[in-house]
This record gives structure tokens, C-alpha cells and sequence, in this order.
């Protein structure tokens, strides 16, 4: 009795194949669960607005720039994210301490003088692809290639030029020869700008007195900048004047013209009335004359001082009256006048 009864007691604490399999079902789930979260964890990736994405297929790439939600093929397809935003390096000095790296900003001029100049490079990825393949370190190789061209061209520039008024030339001539360099080497870099950020003479002295040429250049230009200001108010102040007075000219002169044809006619027509009565002409113009001559003055006519009690009255040609009434004149007899005109 008492081992059978140990025999149904292990019986029971036995599994039997159904318990087995309902493990396994459960194991096989959860496995099967567990693979398809890992495959669908890698079977999607997500590109943002700045970055773009190499897709490589047993070995061979492929780029795919659309930013947003993409699917790979897991354990097949890998995929690597490049940035493409503007970043930079410096040449000549440490951006985090700012403190000068003295190999690579001394540099010599043409006119054999050190100077230290410091730049800074922006670049960005033009191409991901090359960018990851075609060399292994492109950032090396663009700074190499930057301050090759940056001494070169130092070289060629004078002190002055360097320091003071060629910067902005300098910076170009540079710009272009990196650019023609990245072309050709084709390594997946894009050159977006290179900059002086300072460039001054080693010494303490030399540059003190290159920052007194710098001053007053600055100065020359501002007194330039002032006259030219000066001469642009000034100028068409002067040639409205000009104008107004070549208009004033031209009125007088045409008030001149009118006037002499005014009194050619006049002459022309008392010549006419002269050669038909030459007498009378004279006379007339002889009144004429005198009233301009003596509009408001009295003749007096007398041979001696007491003769002045003689008045001969000459209202009439005076314009004067007597108590409002004109005072008479006596008709003098005229004389006869002799002509020594022919007639």
C-alpha cells in the first residue's frame, strides 16, 4: 500500500505531454513576440530636416534625404546619418580658450614681414555619400587644404594689405581657391565661407603703430565721407542758383531785345513823320523833350533882377493851376522860324 502510494504521489508530480507542450506554446510566443519587436525596431528609421541618410545594401550605398518616417530591411539594409547643417573649424588660434596657435597663424608677407592672421571655416556635407567613402577623415583634409591656400596667398599680399585694407580681397582670392581644390578632390565637403578674424603684427609695438595707420585711415575716410556729404547738398543748391540766374539773364535779355525793337520802331515811325514834316517834327520833339526833361520846374524869363516881377505863367506846360482854374496865358506872337532845310 504504502508504495503504491508514493507511486500515484509521483505520478502526479510528474508532467505530462500536454503540460510540456502548453510551455512550449507560451516559450514559442513570447520568442516569436520578443523577434518581432527587434525586427520591426530595425526594419524603420526616422530622418529629421537637417540630416540626411546612407542607406547601404550589401555593401552598396545609397542616399535618401526626405526627411520623415523610412523603412530598411533589417539585418540587410544598415543605415548611417549624416549631418548637414553649416559647422566650422578655426585656423590660427583654440575657439575654446581663444589663445593663438602660433604654427598656424604665423605666416610671412611678400614684403617679408610676420604677421599672425586667424581665420574661421564653415563647411557643411554636399554629398553623405562621399562624405563617408570617398576618404576617411574630410575634415582633416579641408583644413590641410585651407591653410595651404591661406599661407599662398598670405604670401603674396603686403603687410599693410594683411592687416588693414586687403582683408575683404584676401578672404575672396582664398574662398575661390578652396573651392576650385573641393571640386577636384571631390570629397563631400561644401565650402560655405572663410573669414579673417584677426590679423595683427607679432609685436607689441609694430602693432601699436599699425593700429595708428588703421585710425587714421579711418579718419580720412570720414572727412571724405563728410566732403562728398557736403558737396552732394551743396551742389544742387549751387546749380539751382546757376539755373535761376541764367533764367533772370535770359529775361533781361529779352526784356533788352524788346525794348530796342520797341524803340527802333518808334525812331523808324518818327523818321517817317520827320521826312514828311520836318518843322513840325522837330518841334514837336522839342516839347516833348523838354517835359521830360522839366515836368515840374518853373521858367522864369527876365533880363535883369528886377525883371523877375515878370513872370511869363507857363501852367499850361506845368501842369499847375490856380485855385483849381487854370491861369490864362497870354498868346505869344510867334516868331517866323527859317528852314535851312532844303525843301
Amino acid at each position: 500500500m504504502a508504495d503504491g502510494g508514493q507511486y500515484r504521489d509521483f505520478k502526479r508530480r510528474t508532467p505530462n505531454n500536454a503540460d510540456i507542450g502548453r510551455v512550449m506554446k507560451i516559450v514559442g510566443t513570447v520568442a516569436a513576440i520578443f523577434l518581432v519587436f527587434i525586427v520591426g525596431s530595425n526594419a524603420f528609421y526616422t530622418i529629421g530636416e537637417q540630416e540626411q541618410a546612407v542607406v547601404t545594401t550589401f555593401g552598396t550605398p545609397a542616399c535618401v534625404s526626405e526627411p520623415g518616417l523610412h523603412f530598411k530591411i533589417p539585418f540587410i539594409q544598415q543605415v548611417t546619418m549624416v549631418d548637414t547643417t553649416i559647422k566650422g573649424f578655426t585656423v590660427g588660434y583654440d575657439m575654446d580658450s581663444n589663445v593663438t596657435v602660433a604654427d598656424e597663424a604665423l605666416m610671412i608677407t611678400s614684403d617679408f614681414n610676420f604677421v599672425n592672421v586667424d581665420f574661421y571655416v564653415e563647411y557643411k556635407v554636399s554629398n553623405p555619400i562621399k562624405a563617408l567613402y570617398a576618404s576617411e577623415k574630410p575634415v582633416v583634409i579641408l583644413k590641410n587644404i585651407a591653410q595651404s591656400h591661406i599661407r599662398s596667398t598670405i604670401s603674396a599680399y603686403d603687410v599693410d594689405s594683411v592687416i588693414t585694407s586687403g582683408k575683404n580681397e584676401i578672404q575672396s582670392v582664398i574662398r575661390d581657391k578652396i573651392v576650385a581644390e573641393l571640386e577636384e578632390r571631390d570629397i563631400g565637403l561644401q565650402l560655405v565661407n572663410i573669414t579673417i578674424q584677426d590679423a595683427e603684427p607679432p609685436t607689441d609695438a609694430v602693432l601699436e603703430a599699425f593700429k595708428a595707420v588703421e585710425t587714421a585711415k579711418q579718419e580720412k575716410e570720414t572727412v571724405i565721407n563728410n566732403a562728398n556729404k557736403y558737396r552732394n547738398e551743396a551742389l544742387p543748391a549751387a546749380e539751382a542758383d546757376a539755373d535761376q540766374i541764367a533764367k533772370e539773364a535770359d529775361a533781361k535779355k529779352q526784356a533788352r531785345i524788346n525794348e530796342a525793337e520797341g524803340q527802333v520802331a518808334r525812331f523808324n515811325a518818327m523818321y517817317e513823320e520827320y521826312v514828311k514834316n520836318p518843322l513840325i517834327t522837330k518841334q514837336r520833339m522839342f516839347y516833348e523833350t523838354m517835359e521830360e526833361v522839366l515836368p515840374d520846374m518853373k521858367v522864369v524869363i527876365g533880363a535883369s533882377q528886377a525883371d523877375l516881377t515878370t513872370v511869363l505863367p507857363l501852367a499850361p506846360f506845368t501842369g499847375e493851376q490856380d485855385g483849381g482854374k487854370a491861369v490864362p496865358t497870354p498868346t505869344p506872337t510867334p516868331e517866323p522860324i527859317t528852314s535851312t532845310e532844303n525843301q
